[in-house]
């Protein structure tokens, strides 16, 4: 195909900007304010709206492991700033950093302090309002525990994204369940012991792993695509997200593979977890979930199991968008599909004002 002059020229800027400027991708987080902090907690409330807010606050709930950016990529695709923008009081839990001090922190910590904690005081600072909970991968599994054990928590409404609850059915582990079978599940269990828990740069590799036919062709399809500040913006983005993974805590991390990935206990609606057992049909709130059409880590048959152990629900609503594990939260077509699922489900089960 022959370049047309207008493409000429976007390429020269691009190219020029990315030599001078280092990029192209306008990466500044949207503004907030610290309202609250405690272990692994640093609660934000996004200011900087271009209207004032109002009405019921939405709550962004990353997963471990990965930075609380996900929900802020960069400017122009960046879910906090849309919601900012549309004049919702929004707010951001960030974890923080993982260190070795943390290697005895158990999933109980996130569901029993970090979650409620978190949840309450949002309600508190938005005027006693309930809060829109939206939540991406683990993120949605742990705060679908902390609602069906805690139901007189403040939320108004549940959005998970991209959160598996059946883990067989998750292709890219199915190679290594009978291994882990013979060993007893062992295979891993010296490894996060004796490291404290899964390090960033484990945890980034693995991530960049299940992509891995993408980061092959990313050269070409950055060639391809030089004129199209968009795309080299999304690309410029993403890489910084993967530059900043975090570590996972050694007894979470346990948990987690012996627990979600080897026993699937989620997906036969409850989970034993410090002396008593939390049921997820107990969970009695508007719940919304998401699955992305070319996810990987977490597949479509993988989230919608979901929607079968809600029994007692209000409504169960489930939608796909297309988009990688990632590109469903905050990939370019995410703006016109997921946020938009989201904005009407947090619409329709608004408080009254």
């Amino acid at each position: 195909m022959i370049a047309i002059p207008s493409q000429l020229a976007s390429v020269a800027a691009n190219v020029a900007d990315k030599v001078a400027k280092g990029g192209v991708a306008d990466l500044r987080p949207v503004p907030r304010v610290l309202i609250d902090r405690g272990p692994n907690r640093s609660v934000y409330r996004m200011t900087g709206q271009r209207v004032t807010p109002s009405g019921d606050p939405v709550l962004l709930v990353p997963p471990l492991a990965a930075p609380a950016l996900c929900f802020d990529l960069r400017r122009g695709c960046s879910l906090a700033e849309h919601l900012t923008d549309a004049g919702r009081p929004t707010y951001l839990v960030d974890y923080g950093s993982v260190a070795f001090a943390d290697r005895n922190l158990g999933i109980e910590h996130w569901i029993d302090e970090v979650l409620p904690r978190t949840i309450r005081k949002v309600s508190e600072d938005a005027g006693g309002r309930p809060v829109h909970v939206v939540a991406w991968c683990l993120g949605g599994i742990f705060s679908v525990l902390t609602a069906a054990d805690r139901p007189e928590l403040p939320i108004g409404s549940l959005t998970t994204i991209a959160s598996p609850f059946d883990y067989t059915a998750i292709p890219l582990v199915a190679p290594f369940r009978p291994l882990v079978e013979f060993t007893g599940g062992h295979i891993l269990t010296p490894f996060y012991r004796l490291l404290g828990g899964a390090p960033s740069a484990v945890v980034t590799q693995v991530f960049r792993a299940t992509g891995i036919d993408k980061e092959i062709t990313k050269p070409l399809a950055i060639l391809r695509n030089l004129d199209d500040r968009d795309y080299l913006a999304q690309i410029e983005a993403v890489d910084h997200f993967m530059a900043n993974m975090l570590a996972y805590p050694g007894r979470t991390f346990g948990q987690i593979y012996h627990r979600f990935f080897r026993a699937n206990d989620l997906s036969a609606g409850t989970f034993a977890l410090d002396g008593r057992t939390i049921t997820l049909s107990k969970l009695d709130i508007p719940t919304l979930v998401v699955a992305g059409e070319n996810d990987s880590i977490a597949p479509r048959r993988a989230v919608e199991r979901l929607v079968d152990l809600l029994e007692n629900t209000p409504e169960t609503r489930f939608r796909t968008a297309p988009g990688g594990h990632l590109g469903v939260l905050t990939g370019r077509r995410a703006r016109s599909t997921t946020w938009r699922y989201v904005d009407e489900f947090v619409d329709e089960h608004a408080s009254p004002r």
